[in-house]
């Protein structure tokens, strides 16, 4: 009887509260409460940073918009004595530069990701891994001086004479390749740029594909599936966001890259007509005439930077809607 008398008073004791664990719980509650902001503060502070530099640009743009309207995404002058001014030259050298970067550098990150997360030895894993990490922490003005003193000669010597030669008197194709071969251009510039988002595009593309669980691989191997089915039927599914998001940092980079593009791409404002074409482009007209601008060339100089800002924008949400639209076809 005192046993069930003693076991009936205990849930009484526990209900009616210990002020230690009240006290306890009172003081977690507001850390969680606490933490819960603080990090919703930091977020905010990102958001409102960016919407800082959005709208001190577009106050600063203000003058060239309001005078060439929309007509200036698609102007070609750029006459700094008499103001008349336009962003097409330099939209269409970012573009061009950049895609050339894409296209070169996607299969090899690819292919360098591949191998050292399906194939690579494992005593060798490491050290190219190694190689790949200080590739993209090299400063994007030792690929300028790479591309102006050591890349640009031997692309003129064995790349752009040879191949004008062989292909630049060909139908069709043959205006790609005319111009001057002195190692600067359009071409050089995506070339150089490859060099640069090679590393960051491989090392996100390796990072996503060791996440894959290996029992997905070796369940696929059990199977009979070679390392190619394995890889485009496992590996690529499994990691596709990681893949894209990879792609998509490599050419943010490649957009918005000034130094490493203002060495080589000839910085010629005038419409490239060839691959070999001198040109320009957003970043790199930035960084030649920032220090000597002032008043409406200024404002024009800010325009061009809020375009390239909203190129990025539309460049990152073309890339969200393409993985929302192949979730929503899988089923996901």
């Amino acid at each position: 009887m005192s046993l069930g008398t003693t076991m009936s008073s205990q849930p009484v004791s526990v209900s009616s509260g210990n002020p230690d664990m009240e006290s306890i719980a009172r003081r977690q509650r507001i850390q969680d409460i606490f933490f819960h902001r603080v990090t919703q503060g930091f977020s905010l502070l990102v958001l409102i940073a960016l919407l800082g530099i959005i709208v001190s640009l577009f106050i600063n743009a203000w003058p060239t918009f309001q005078k060439f309207g929309f007509e200036f995404i698609w102007r070609v002058e750029w006459d700094i004595i008499n103001e008349e001014f336009g962003a097409a030259i330099a939209i269409v050298g970012t573009l061009a530069s950049a895609s050339i970067a894409l296209l070169i550098a996607v299969p090899l990150a690819f292919g360098i990701a591949l191998f050292l997360t399906e194939t690579c030895p494992v005593w060798l894993r490491r050290p190219l891994g190694t190689a790949v990490e200080l590739l993209a922490a090299v400063p994007s003005i030792i690929y300028g001086m790479f591309g102006l003193f050591v890349f640009a000669p031997l692309f003129a010597d064995y790349f752009q004479m040879p191949v004008q030669q062989m292909l630049g008197g060909m139908p069709l194709v043959g205006f790609l390749f005319g111009g001057s071969t002195n190692g600067f251009g359009i071409l050089a510039a995506g070339i150089v740029l490859a060099f640069m988002v090679l590393p960051f595009i491989a090392a996100v593309m390796r990072d996503v594909f060791e996440i894959v669980p290996p029992i997905l691989r070796e369940s696929a191997y059990g199977l009979g599936c070679t390392t190619w089915e394995v890889v485009r039927r496992v590996v690529l599914p499994y990691t596709q966001k990681g893949v894209i998001g990879g792609i998509m940092l490599g050419l943010g980079r490649a957009l918005g890259e000034t130094m490493a593009v203002t060495f080589v791409i000839g910085n010629a404002n005038r419409m490239p007509t060839s691959l070999f074409s001198p040109g320009t482009s957003i970043a790199s007209t930035l960084a030649n005439e920032f220090g000597e601008a002032a008043d409406f060339h200024l404002s024009t100089l800010f325009a061009l930077g809020f375009l390239l800002f909203v190129i990025t924008f539309i460049v990152l949400s073309a890339a969200k809607i393409m993985l929302l639209r192949a979730e929503k076809a899988k089923g996901l």
